[in-house]
């Protein structure tokens, strides 16, 4: 005879993460607690769910470990690199390559913060590059409009007074 709290605990278990749990039956894997390589196996076998989906199961996995107090198998290095290879986000450019390996053991959702903060920031330093090409064009046109102002004044003044030295020389004369 088996105990209905054990039975209805064990339900409950499975509620919770209910792709994973059909899937460790199916597997014949331990629900509850699951292994790091259980739970990457799950997620490489369902990475044509897309990432967001495989990724949802697999926190549902975290939160059920998490709320019996038992380790997470989903924050072990083997889970971080299949759900990246589904994923495919790339490290930031500017980083450093050991950083850049780093990047690969985050958890999805942190690495995913992380690349659309970079893309935005990326953005942002280009539009903040263009407006000050831009600048720099119109503050050149400026510059050069105004040494062409100042050499017209020049050019007039002498000219004025070539015009007065005429003028002077033929009223002398």
């Amino acid at each position: 005879m088996t105990n209905p709290v054990l039975a209805a605990l064990a339900e409950a278990r499975r509620q919770r993460a209910p792709l994973f749990a059909r899937w460790c039956e199916r597997e014949h894997e331990t629900f509850c607690p699951a292994s790091p390589a259980a739970v990457a196996r799950f997620a490489r076998e369902h990475a044509g769910l897309g990432v967001e989906q495989v990724w949802e199961a697999i926190l549902d996995v975290s939160r059920t470990h998490a709320s019996l107090g038992l380790a997470d198998p989903t924050a072990a290095e083997p889970v971080a690199i299949v759900v990246d290879d589904i994923a495919n986000l790339s490290p930031p450019q500017s980083w450093p390559g050991p950083w850049k390996e780093r990047f690969r053991l985050l958890p999805h959702d942190l690495k995913r913060f992380i690349a659309d903060h970079e893309t935005r920031r990326e953005k942002s330093l280009r539009r903040t590059q263009n407006a000050l090409a831009h600048t720099n064009k119109m503050l050149a046109r400026l510059r050069s409009a105004e040494r062409t102002m100042k050499e017209d004044q020049t050019d007039e003044a002498e000219s004025q007074q070539s015009d007065h030295r005429r003028e002077d020389s033929g009223a002398s004369g």
